[in-house]
């Protein structure tokens, strides 16, 4: 009977970042000085302010797996690579700064307290109910990617947490590696940044940078939790934003071709479905 061969091929629409004035004369040289805007470029900086057609809910799902899996993409090298050497570096000082100042009283609590699971949570869904509602194209968009990076992060923190299994500093679990809270709060704050350039991104992230202290002060994570946490924030929330800002291609149609395959051991057929 033969081998049956079958196909699968995937064609992927390069994603332009541009496209050149329609005036612009035929014979005429492009203005070195325009660029084509790269796919990491912030929202704020780029011409589309928004992509309703990718960030909708009947495509949530899809987005989510998306950036579940392109976390490990080559654009997430030089943070993961950058976070790494700051939780190593960091982990040298975990028991100087436990000891320094885990579980003082103050501040922290509050902090710690108000950005806990629910706050957080209500945070987001308030983000993104008010998004759903507002006309403001880049407002949308960013709420939008807050709850897909918040989930998206969500995941992975459980899992590291779940698969390294640190015992917390106060030896309440072994939960600790790495910081839930700092890893949401610089996630958020990330997709703030992408959306809105560092007018909102710094204070975003000083808030961020205050929760993570906050769970020092309580004495719920080390140095190194915190480090890591932040580093998977930036990532996550990186990765979120430059994904759902590439736009769908329009027109395209599946096409199906089917071809006769023969070899000195093969015989079959080649079936190709493009979409």
């Amino acid at each position: 009977w033969g081998s049956v061969v079958v196909a699968l091929s995937l064609v992927l629409a390069p994603v332009a970042g541009g496209a050149a004035p329609s005036d612009r004369a035929p014979t005429q040289d492009p203005d070195p000085t325009v660029a084509i805007a790269p796919p990491e470029v912030p929202m704020h900086l780029s011409e589309a302010v928004a992509n309703e057609d990718r960030r909708t809910m009947g495509r949530l799902p899809a987005n989510l797996g998306r950036a579940a899996v392109s976390v490990f993409n080559g654009d997430s090298l030089v943070p993961f690579l950058a976070g790494g050497v700051a939780t190593a570096g960091a982990s040298y000082l975990d028991l100087a700064v436990r000891d320094a100042v885990g579980g003082s009283t103050g501040w922290g609590g509050s902090v710690s307290t108000a950005w806990g699971p629910i706050g957080s949570t209500l945070f987001v869904a308030g983000m993104f109910t008010g998004g759903r509602l507002s006309q403001n194209q880049r407002f949308r968009a960013m709420t939008y990617d807050m709850l897909d990076a918040a989930l998206v992060n969500a995941a992975y923190t459980e899992v590291f947490k779940r698969t390294v299994r640190r015992e917390r500093p106060d030896g309440l679990d072994n939960q600790s590696f790495p910081s839930g809270h700092t890893s949401n709060a610089f996630t958020l704050a990330t997709v703030a940044e992408r959306h809105y350039g560092w007018k909102v991104g710094l204070p975003a992230y000083a808030m961020a940078a205050l929760v993570g202290a906050s769970r020092l002060q309580q004495n719920r994570h080390y140095l190194s939790d915190v480090a890591a946490g932040a580093t998977l924030g930036y990532v996550v929330g990186h990765t979120v934003v430059r994904l759902n800002s590439r736009p769908l291609e329009r027109g395209q149609k599946k096409t199906w071709n089917i071809s006769p395959i023969a070899g000195r051991d093969t015989r079959g057929m080649l079936l190709t479905v493009t979409f």
